[in-house]
Order: structure tokens, then C-alpha cells, then sequence
């Protein structure tokens, strides 16, 4: 006796979460990437991101916000997006409290060192303001 097993899903690399509905790896879904050119795409973004480029890993997540949603689709992709997503996190945090510090703490932060650190007070140094 032969055993048919109907398989809901349509998609052959099994990347389907809601049953009969595929998932597609980018959020432009059929008109986008197949999964061998989206790995290829994240694993780009994942290492130009370390190259002083952190924004390419919120395009990353952004491009591939369906891997971030759904745990259990596309494990070739996923590493390199929840990659991006903890370092964009990190660079974020980091670029935020910087800006704060200067912002927020100013000369009372940085004492007699701020006025050689902050860049109107060099122009008008270097008279390259024309506020005279």
C-alpha cells in the first residue's frame, strides 16, 4: 500500500510559515531575489557593514525584514540579517550616546578641552566663518 502525504506547502525549500502561503526572503516578495541571490545580497550587506558602512545593515534589515520576522524561514539568510540587526543596534547606541555627550555635556563634560573640540569655535579661529 502506497502512503500519499499531501504537503500544503507549495514551496519545495520548505520556507513556509503560514502553510500554504509562501514566504518570501525580501519584502518586495515574488518581484524580489531568489534565496540563492538573497544570501548572496545579506552576506554583502553583513560585511560591507563593517567597512564604516553601518548603514547597510538597517538596509539589510529593512530589505529583509521577512527572515527577521519569522525564525524558522530561510536559515542561510538569517545569520547574516540578525547580524546586522545586533550591529546596527550597537552602532546606533554608540553614535547616540556621542552625540548626547557633546550635546548634553558640553564644556561642563569636557572642560578646557572643549573649546579645541568643537568645530565653530575653530572656524571662527581660522576666521572661516564670516561672522565678523
Amino acid at each position: 500500500m502506497e502512503t500519499q502525504t499531501n504537503n500544503p506547502n507549495p514551496n519545495p525549500n520548505g520556507n513556509s510559515i503560514t502553510g500554504s502561503w509562501p514566504v518570501w526572503p525580501t519584502v518586495d516578495g515574488s518581484l524580489g531575489l531568489s534565496e540563492d541571490e538573497s544570501v548572496k545580497y545579506a552576506r554583502r550587506f553583513y560585511r560591507f557593514g563593517f567597512a564604516m558602512l553601518p548603514w547597510l545593515w538597517a538596509v539589510n534589515c529593512f530589505y529583509f525584514w521577512p527572515v527577521l520576522r519569522h525564525s524558522r524561514s530561510f536559515p542561510r539568510i538569517r545569520p547574516y540579517v540578525v547580524g546586522s540587526a545586533v550591529g546596527f543596534a550597537i552602532f546606533t547606541a554608540l553614535l547616540s550616546s556621542w552625540a548626547f555627550a557633546f550635546a548634553i555635556g558640553g564644556e561642563r563634560l569636557f572642560g578646557p578641552v572643549w573649546d579645541q573640540l568643537v568645530m565653530y569655535k575653530l572656524a571662527d579661529k581660522l576666521d572661516l566663518s564670516g561672522w565678523s
